[in-house]
């Protein structure tokens, strides 16, 4: 039976509680033990027994069940290792490693948000100054019009350019191109504001590709270095980074995918489309774990940050219009909305990217102290879609039954 919305509340009500008295989520009075973590990121001993075994058994049924290459994954409890295990291969004869890299997608867009509100919490920004005071070269008025907060919060009405006609067909014609960030915000600009600014919700890639932008004029620092000196540095997520081309290091998980027809590799498609650049990165599922807890507990923020986190003011918003259609403009609720970077998923505070044959979830309960990361790839009668957040969601309603992780859009 589902639990009632008053208990799921409890759950980020303690939460919030927590960080107000000056404690990480995490472990109270400091970082929790992943973030010490120098070592490499390996599998854990084979469980006899108990939860993790578990949990181990759900990745290997839905690996068959999805038809995935690959699935890697660690869980983490109050930061301590409950399982970390790789299944399957990266490419024929080389077996999935807990090491290796893949690309995390819009899991970076959780860092551009807690770097926006660290910046917040420095005096450097606020959250309802005009991008305009950054980016002052914005058509139509926008940098007047649009907020720190909107762009964090996809509130802004930007079409989005991933959606819009003919974009896919050229990302599939040259899955190779390097896209600049002009060309996208361009493509973006050049269509009708779907409503006015702050007055209702889309996923538009957009604002993140200009959140980005304005971060670096903000800090007078590129991107890259900056999410490391305010997100990634301080999380101890060593093994995340942008290396501003389509490179991964080494060891690579390398993906596969049919979107063009026919079951092909696309480990090396140029995902510069995807985000800004600086935050177009790659990682492993050890640093996936630590910065889903990093992230979902506020451990960098402040308490009044952390709340703005959690719900920058979209809860209620995502009307359809006759420019936003219901599949674009996903209604936020008190349940499940988009928070400053981040999916609030009732209990949950997540991400989940899903391109070119790549899928990956990072997920959080704060009063549980619960962290789940699993990335997979795509085998060749595989459907698609977010596979990793699927595997996720199986494994929170075997280890945390009472706080089911829900769909969003």
């Amino acid at each position: 039976m589902r639990p009632s919305r008053r208990t799921s509340l409890l759950c980020l009500a303690a939460a919030t509680a927590l960080i107000a008295l000056g404690a990480p989520v995490t472990t109270a009075g400091g970082a929790t033990p992943d973030a010490d973590r120098r070592g490499p990121c390996v599998s854990s001993p084979p469980p006899a027994d108990g939860p993790a075994l578990d949990v181990l058994r759900i990745a290997e049924r839905a690996r068959t069940e999805l038809d995935l290459k690959s699935v890697i994954l660690r869980v983490t409890v109050d930061g301590r290792e409950l399982v970390t295990s790789a299944l399957g291969e990266s490419v024929t004869a080389v077996p999935a490693e807990p090491a290796m890299h893949f690309r995390n997608g819009n899991i970076a867009i959780s860092y551009l948000g807690t770097a926006l509100l660290r910046l917040v919490d420095q005096g450097r920004a606020g959250l309802d100054d005009p991008v305009g005071r950054w980016l002052p070269d914005l058509p139509h008025d926008l940098g007047r019009r649009i907020t720190l907060r909107m762009l964090a919060a996809s509130t802004t009405g930007l079409a989005d350019y991933v959606t819009s006609p003919g974009f896919s067909e050229s990302v599939y014609a040259d899955p190779f191109r390097q896209w600049t960030p002009e060309e996208l915000v361009g493509i973006s600009t050049a269509r009708d504001l779907w409503y006015e600014p702050g007055t209702n919700w889309n996923y538009s890639h957009a604002n993140f590709v200009l959140l980005g932008a304005a971060l670096e004029k903000i800090t007078g620092t590129r991107l890259d270095h900056l999410l490391h000196q305010e997100v990634t540095g301080p999380l101890g997520l060593h093994e995340t980074r942008d290396s501003y081309t389509p490179d991964i290091p080494t060891p690579v998980l390398h993906a596969f995918t049919s979107e063009r027809g026919t079951y092909e590799e696309s480990t090396f498609w140029n995902p510069s489309w995807t985000t800004a650049p600086g935050a177009v990165e790659t990682t492993d599922i050890c640093d996936l774990a630590r910065s889903a807890a990093g992230i979902g507990s506020g451990e960098l923020l402040s308490p009044s940050s952390y709340r703005e986190l959690l719900n920058p003011g979209t809860v209620g918003l995502g009307t359809p219009t006759p420019k936003c259609p219901a599949t674009t403009c996903i209604a936020q609720t008190e349940a499940t909305h988009y928070g400053t970077g981040v999916l609030v998923l009732d209990d949950w505070i997540s991400q989940h990217p899903l391109f070119f044959g790549y899928s990956a979830s990072q997920d959080y309960l704060p009063c549980e102290h619960l962290a789940i990361a699993v990335s997979t790839t795509n085998g060749p009668t595989a459907a698609g879609g977010h596979s990793a957040h699927t595997i996720a969601q199986r494994i929170a309603a075997a280890l945390a039954p009472d706080h089911p992780i829900p769909d969003f859009g």
